[in-house]
Parts: C-alpha cells; structure tokens; sequence
C-alpha cells in the first residue's frame, strides 16, 4: 500500500502555522512521500487571502484586544477566522499524478479526504465547488490551493464550532448598515460539527476520522512522521516573513 507520510503539529500560533505550510511545499521533492498535515491555532488568529488587503478585511483593533493573530496566507481566497477547529495541508509533488492537474478537480480530490472523514464521524457531507465542503445544505469547510515550483499545497479548515457573532467582531462588512442581516444569513449559511452532531468532538477524535477519511481516499496509509531538520530550519526562517508587518500590509 502506498504510504504518506502524517504531521500532527498540534496547536501554533499562526506565523508559525502558515511558514510550517510554506516550508513543506518548498522542500517537497520529486519521490518524497506526500504530506498531510493536522494543526490548529494558539492563540486564534485571522488569515487573510494573498490577494486581499489586510486594513480592508480585519478590525485590527479589536483582534489585538481580543489577543487574535492575523496573517497572510501564501494561498488566496478569502478572511477566515480561526478558532475552534481542524485545519489541515496537503503536500505532493504534481507530477507525482496523485491528484489532478486540473485544479477543480484537484480541489474535489483532496477535499474527498475531509468528506470521507466526516463519514467516519456520521455526518454526510458533499464538496461544492470550487473550494467549500457543506453539510446539510451548509458550509463546514473552506480550502484554499496554491502551486508552485511544482508542487501542490491545499489547505482548508474543519469547524468544530463556530462563533458567526465573534467572527464579525472582528472581519470588516461592505456595508456597515447591512452588517446585522450579513451576520444573520452567514448563520444560516455555515454549521459545524457540534452543530450537525448535537455534541462537542475532541480534536484528536477529529483528527483520527479525517486520517481515515484521508487513507480511504487516496488508498493510502498515513504513517505518523516529523518534520524533517531542513524543514524545521525553514518554518523558523520563514515565519519571521509571515510576523512581518511587510508581508501582512503588502496590499
């Protein structure tokens, strides 16, 4: 059975979550075995999308009284704030054919890891394109993919609870009139795992259907691994770019 090789990183604050991400799709090498990656993050934080300017997106003020990390992302799409849940990355070389080089179907692939994870927790879920996973007809994932010197990375979120309320405290609104009604749609809108299941899951418990759900999908076996000594030296070089008000004010 092919092997991949899992990373459990635990909880990170987000500088070193995002340079962790960077420095396993920079180092990945043709042959090497592909990554996934379980982490969440301490204290909670905000990212942004490359694309996005951070003053536009975030309350800076109020995520600073509220002791919340914001940081860019490598990837684009949207502002996402982190709290209570799973987040993970994938890692592979594009050659290696382990998922397509069309990028939607690249995202349905990968994303198929969180579905069939959810399965293992009994909750049904479906992918959306281009990048969200739902449950009940609701939001419970969002991912994000970058590629670059040939490699992949995907990166997505699990909520395990959502705080709508919170969230906005902290995301900026188009319009501030609309603000309440925004707030109320995106509740209809977005769900989580405590919500669909009517209990709290832990994180390992979480962690360990996704594992599942991840071997399933690619027929793979996940064997616990670490990160390598080059890969360590590199998050530690590259997080000092992602706490840089340089690369989070850049747009």
């Amino acid at each position: 059975m092919t092997e991949f090789r899992l990373l459990e990183t635990g909880f990170s604050d987000a500088f070193t979550n995002m340079a962790i991400d960077e420095a396993v799709m920079q180092l990945h090498k043709k042959g090497d075995l592909p990554t996934v990656r379980f982490y969440a993050w301490k204290p909670h934080a905000i990212s942004i999308g490359y694309f996005q300017g951070i003053e536009e997106e975030v309350d800076l003020q109020r995520s600073q009284e509220l002791d919340v990390d914001v940081v860019r992302r490598i990837t684009g799409g949207g502002a996402v704030f982190h709290e209570h849940e799973l987040t993970y990355s994938f890692v592979c070389s594009e050659e290696s054919k382990i998922v397509p080089k069309n990028v939607l179907e690249s995202y349905s692939k990968i994303c198929s890891g969180i579905v069939n994870g959810l399965e293992e927790l009994r909750v049904k879920g479906g992918f959306v394109p281009l990048n969200d996973i739902i449950v009940n007809g609701k939001k419970i994932s969002g991912n994000a993919q970058t590629r670059r010197g040939g490699n992949v990375l995907q990166h997505g979120t699990l909520l395990l609870e959502v705080s709508v309320d919170k969230m906005f405290s902290l995301l900026k609104v188009p319009d501030e009139k609309m603000r309440g009604k925004i707030v109320q749609s995106v509740k209809k809108r977005v769900t989580s795992l405590e919500l669909e299941t009517m209990r709290e899951h832990s994180f390992l418990d979480v962690a360990n259907a996704m594992q599942k759900g991840f071997e399933k999908t690619f027929g793979a076996k996940l064997v616990l691994g670490e990160l390598t000594t080059e890969e360590k030296k590199l998050a530690e070089s590259l997080r000092g770019k992602f706490a840089e008000r340089d690369w989070n004010f850049k747009r």
